[in-house]
């Protein structure tokens, strides 16, 4: 169990250490991530930056998701999502969800345009994996765009999701798995919810790092 999101972060920076060579770019998925990926990034020393995922949550019980969307519309869906939701509904759902993603796009990176991902070793990074959907959207949406390797890394996950991502992605590196994890907060002593204000900062703080760097 760690502390909180800046103490997981510091330890899975440690984790993926072997990648500060090659130069990677680690890319969080707000809101928690970004706490996680400011302090992967810090380690590698390498580019940062946010990529946007939404889950598609089930109209009557929307913290109950049946897939998820990334920023350039890639699309994943629970292989079971057919049996309990009509595809007029999931269309509903994900354009309502997609405005949100523009509305995060231009909160989280004021409509500055993601970095060209082709060629590139990703680290995609979540403080923690419960369902796997949004993650899964964000693999699909980095593969779309020629990264030469995707790695998921988080602080946690519940271990039924692991071979999933497996899948997909080319490398998944968890530091705390659990057969009875039910939610990422499981994993923490402190999971406070985070805002938007929460978690900009620490965009700017790298920002500024970068531009001071250069």
């Amino acid at each position: 169990m760690f502390a909180d999101r800046k103490q997981a972060g510091v330890a899975l920076g440690k984790a993926l250490q072997k990648y500060e060579k090659v130069k990677p770019i680690v890319l969080a998925i707000p809101r928690g991530g970004v706490v996680v990926g400011y302090y992967v990034a810090l380690a590698l020393e390498c580019d940062f930056d946010v990529i946007i995922t939404r889950k598609l949550g089930y109209p009557e019980q929307p913290e109950a998701g049946f897939g998820a969307i990334a920023e350039d519309g890639s699309l994943y869906l629970d292989p079971w999502s057919n049996r309990y939701i009509s595809k007029d509904i999931i269309t509903k759902v994900q354009a309502r969800e997609a405005k949100e993603v523009q509305r995060r796009i231009q909160t989280y990176r004021d409509d500055r345009v993601l970095p060209t991902l082709e060629g590139r070793v990703v680290i995609l990074v979540d403080d923690g994996i419960a369902t796997g959907a949004t993650m899964m959207a964000a693999i699909r949406m980095c593969t779309k765009k020629n990264a030469e390797k995707i790695v998921v890394a988080a602080p946690v996950s519940a271990i039924k999701r692991i071979s999933k991502l497996e899948g997909e992605a080319d490398e998944v590196i968890i530091l705390f798995k659990s057969k009875q994890l039910t939610a990422v907060s499981q994993g923490y002593r402190d999971f406070s919810n985070l805002s938007d204000e929460d978690v900009i900062p620490y965009l700017k703080k790298w920002y500024k790092l970068n531009k001071d760097r250069s």
